[in-house]
């Protein structure tokens, strides 16, 4: 993933942020300005973009971090979905003030070398997460490396059904192809299509195979199991990480102070994941985490 230290990934990155801030009409999806420029908008308020990659997890953490910083320390907030690239990219240049969505040591690691020195790292705001091939219990299949088997990856229809490409579950999956030496086609989707094709495979009792992580909704609505992974392709537990911006703290402190406590656990993340699987608007269900959960809210804000 060398490509985006290029100029011409560079300069991708920034007209994207770019336009987004030329088209902003004071939405949550709008992108705030670059070089920690958000100090004010129009009103002579505090303004701060949060910028995140369109997985569950994130769409919820993203949220909630949305909501405190609206509802308790009066910031509008602007938020942007991109892929993972100008999600790094975005806050090492100042375009982005912060993201809550950093899967390291092995998810982003690669983003995270490259990039080290244009960020702060404040560390964990989730710990114990994870990342693998994921299966149905029902599926007598235990290891990535029976998945070598022709007549068990046929059970698959040849195909580890992924998400977006580019993803680091998506990069380390290439790589386990290529380790267990598997015939499987890993197809490219996203998110949300790899859910519901699991979720309707699953209410037919197919065998399939997907890339998938946890804190992650679909382990609370399905009968799940990872592969075990004897090489530890996948690495072993991962933490999700807030980053934010070179000069973020001197710009915004009760904000900098806030993301740098921010801290859940998987169970709360759960929580409103669920909420808006079953539909509800993930400003709603961040909402309701947060109204129902006051202390832990204070304790970030202290």
């Amino acid at each position: 993933m060398k490509r985006f230290k290029t100029n011409l990934w560079f300069i991708g990155i920034t007209l994207i942020l770019s336009l987004a801030l030329a088209g902003c009409t004071g939405t949550s999806n709008d992108v705030g300005s670059n070089n920690g420029a958000n100090q004010g908008n129009a009103k002579g308020g505090k303004e701060i973009t949060l910028v995140y990659v369109a997985w569950d997890s994130e769409i919820a953490s993203t949220n909630v971090v949305k909501t405190v910083l609206e509802e308790r320390l009066g910031y509008k907030v602007n938020i942007l979905q991109v892929d993972n690239g100008p999600m790094w990219q975005g806050v090492a240049a100042g375009s982005a003030d912060a993201m809550v969505a950093a899967w390291l040591p092995g998810t982003h690691g690669n983003y995270y070398e490259e990039l080290k020195d244009d960020f702060v790292d404040l560390g964990p705001n989730l710990e114990g997460a994870a990342i693998g091939l994921v299966v149905p219990s029902y599926v007598d299949v235990n290891s990535i490396e029976e998945l070598a088997d022709p007549d068990v990856a046929a059970q698959f229809n040849g195909e580890i059904i992924g998400i977006e490409s580019g993803a680091g579950v998506m990069l380390t999956t290439e790589k386990a192809i290529e380790e267990y030496g598997l015939d499987l086609n890993l197809v490219a989707s996203s998110s949300a299509a790899m859910a519901q094709v699991l979720q309707e495979d699953y209410e037919a009792g197919k065998p399939i195979v997907v890339t998938g992580w946890t804190p992650h909704w679909m382990f609370a609505a399905m009968d799940l199991k990872y592969l075990e992974d004897p090489k530890k392709v996948y690495g072993d537990a991962e933490n999700i990480h807030t980053i934010v911006r070179h000069g973020l703290q001197e710009d915004m402190p009760d904000a900098y102070a806030f993301l740098d406590k921010f801290y859940w656990t998987p169970e709360d993340m759960a929580e409103v994941m669920i909420q808006i699987a079953d539909g509800a608007d993930p400003a709603e269900a961040a909402k309701a985490w947060v109204d129902a959960n006051p202390d832990k809210v204070d304790a970030w804000l202290e």
